[in-house]
């Protein structure tokens, strides 16, 4: 079986730490095309980037979680877009093995380098018929869709008398769904986070996982791919992997506005110079312990769950709950500091192109997606907090 050209995280790391003076290159052309470079999309598929969370029976590295997130957040600081689309895709061969072997081996079978991009949100219909569900609907959102040949659809299943009975993940090829091209926006230009559309396409039992074994890490990929990290929770990882490439984008925007600092000459304050302005210098500082929180949090979490899950125990329910408190709380910070920074980087940082106002755009157009909604985590930890259910199934 075909494996990655890296054999290790470290490998992938260091190879991704060559890439990145492209991928920074490239940032204007992924704006212009608004999707990803095929050349890029090869660069880290050429790293093992891809095969980071793949299972090894496949080909896969089945890495620490955290060196996963590392890479998204070293992409994500050179390209907002690219670093987001390659911590969608990347966490993405995670997912598919929590589905049944079988499904498995139809996505990585004749392909390990088979990449898979998903609409989580619930925009279809699934109907239970004989060995499977009939399925319906537009998705919208599918980052990185063009570079993928399956989908990974979320949305509820009814019976025939139009019940709901379940909700689950249905896992598509790409000869049973249309790609609408319809992203235009104002940040993450570059992702391609496009339509995909489904009419009535059979999917079969065992290419579709409910949330229910989901939620209690027991799922069927779980016999062939025993590993740890297959024991963690949904909950925790996909939700993180949508914060970590916000905290790369936060720590792009810092490194380009230190960088314009350096040489900016104020007119409005008789010329001084921005290096030697002590007000610049605390927003500096500011926004930098916001980053380094953010990373802290969310790094230190994961890895206290894999150690859980490492040791073979059951990941305690505080310990989830407290993972989406801080993956909010880390947009939050990642957020604050890219602002702190953008309102002290002068006009001239407005120009198209600049990686200032990119880093700054593409982090609020991050920022409002489902899994940042602060008051839904924060909720969820106070309930638990009180020793009531929390009955949100994204934890």
């Amino acid at each position: 079986m075909p494996t990655p050209t890296s054999s290790s995280a470290a490998e992938v790391l260091a190879g991704i730490e060559e890439l990145l003076p492209a991928l920074r290159e490239r940032a204007q052309d992924a704006e212009d095309l608004r999707r990803v470079p095929d050349e890029s999309i090869k660069a880290l598929q050429q790293t093992g980037f891809f095969a980071l969370l793949q299972p090894k029976r496949y080909g896969g590295i089945e890495a620490d979680p955290v060196d996963f997130y590392t890479a998204v957040k070293q992409v994500s600081s050179a390209c907002g877009s690219t670093g987001w689309v390659a911590s969608i895709l990347g966490v993405h061969p995670w997912h598919v093995a929590l589905f049944d072997a079988a499904a498995q081996d139809e996505v990585w079978g004749d392909d390990p380098d088979t990449r898979i991009s998903s609409s989580y949100a619930p925009m279809g219909k699934a109907t239970v018929v004989d060995g499977g569900y009939r399925l319906s609907g537009k998705w919208s959102f599918s980052s990185g869709c063009d570079h993928s040949t399956w989908v990974l659809l979320g949305g509820p299943a009814f019976d025939a008398e139009g019940s709901p009975v379940d909700f689950c993940t249905y896992l598509l090829p790409k000869s049973d769904y249309v790609i609408n091209d319809v992203w235009d926006t104002v940040g993450l230009r570059g992702t391609g986070s496009n339509d995909i559309v489904v009419e009535d396409v059979f999917v079969p039992q065992h290419r579709a996982l409910s949330f229910i074994p989901m939620s209690k890490c027991q799922v069927p990929g779980q016999e062939v791919n025993p590993g740890p990290l297959y024991r963690l929770p949904f909950g925790s990882v996909h939700p993180s992997t949508i914060t970590a490439p916000i905290i790369g984008m936060a720590q792009g925007a810092y490194d380009a506005h230190v960088e314009h600092q350096r040489t900016r000459v104020r007119a409005a304050y008789a010329g001084e110079k921005s290096q030697e302005d002590p007000f610049a210098k605390v927003r500096i500082a500011e926004a930098a312990s916001e980053i380094d929180a953010a990373w802290l949090q969310l790094t230190t979490n994961i890895a206290e769950e894999y150690r859980h899950a490492c040791a073979g125990e059951k990941i305690p329910f505080p310990l989830r709950v407290k993972v989406r408190r801080d993956q909010v709380r880390g947009t939050e910070r990642a957020i604050a500091a890219v602002d702190r920074l953008f309102e002290n980087s002068g006009g001239r940082a407005l120009r198209t192109g600049t990686p200032i106002q990119r880093f700054w755009r593409d982090a609020h157009a991050g920022r409002v997606h489902a899994a940042n909604d602060p008051e839904r985590a924060y909720q969820m930890f106070g309930t638990a907090e009180f020793g009531q259910q929390v009955k949100d199934s994204m934890v």
